[in-house]
């Protein structure tokens, strides 16, 4: 019997965003505290639900953690490297809490660029400089990664498995694999709810949704 799918749901930011946007549509994937707690009780009743955040944030320390930690759950994060230490988002320290805490600890490139433009002239920068100063701040090392953007196509995929990475994080919106190196996730928005994310990325996938699945994958992959 093949394992049941995989659900990778994704934050962003929780509670109010202090300021403009950093780029467009920002605050679409802010969520209340309130709504984020309602939706973290309904990913602990599933075990196949694996949680991330993007970003960096320092909502992830301030109320995501403790969040998690009173449910017994645990998440991978993927800061943005560029933004570590700066105000409204995550500190050194707080990246070390959060690995100190059983979390995972990846990254999410420098400067927060779509890496199907950005690898063209900084590919080491993104991929690798990113990920030396995330895992300087927590002291240990980093092998996942998120796409920023969720964009990629064949050379950013080339060009993380070149550089080692364990495992890969898309926004696909698609159901994912246990085990597999692409790891498509679902993104929670500021207007989701319990309800909306169970139909919208708990529901079961039927053999037409799942053969669509793979090749819309499969197509964005060898692009």
């Amino acid at each position: 019997m093949s394992a049941p799918d995989l659900r990778n749901i994704s934050f962003h930011g929780i509670g109010t965003p202090n300021g403009p946007e950093r780029e467009p549509d920002e605050h679409r994937y802010w969520v209340t505290k309130s709504a984020f707690l309602r939706v973290l009780d309904l990913c602990a009743e599933h075990p196949n639900i694996r949680i991330s955040f993007d970003d960096g944030n320092a909502s992830d320390a301030e109320i995501a953690l403790p969040a998690l930690k009173e449910r017994g759950l645990t998440a991978d994060f993927f800061p943005i490297a560029d933004r570590l230490g700066t105000p409204d988002n995550l500190s050194p320290e707080a990246l070390q809490a959060l690995s100190a805490a059983g979390m995972t600890i990846g990254t999410h490139g420098a400067a927060h660029r779509p890496w199907t433009k950005a690898l063209a002239t900084d590919q080491h920068l993104e991929l690798q400089d990113a990920r030396t100063r995330i895992a300087e701040a927590t002291g240990q090392p980093v092998d996942t990664a998120a796409c920023p953007f969720g964009a990629y196509d064949r050379k950013v995929l080339q060009a993380l498995r070149t550089a080692g990475y364990r495992t890969v994080f898309t926004s696909d919106a698609r159901p994912a694999h246990p085990g597999n190196w692409l790891q498509p996730r679902y993104s929670v928005e500021a207007d989701d709810t319990p309800d909306s994310v169970r139909a919208r990325m708990l529901a079961p996938r039927s053999t037409k949704e799942r053969a669509v699945d793979r090749a819309v994958l499969m197509a964005k992959a060898w692009r």
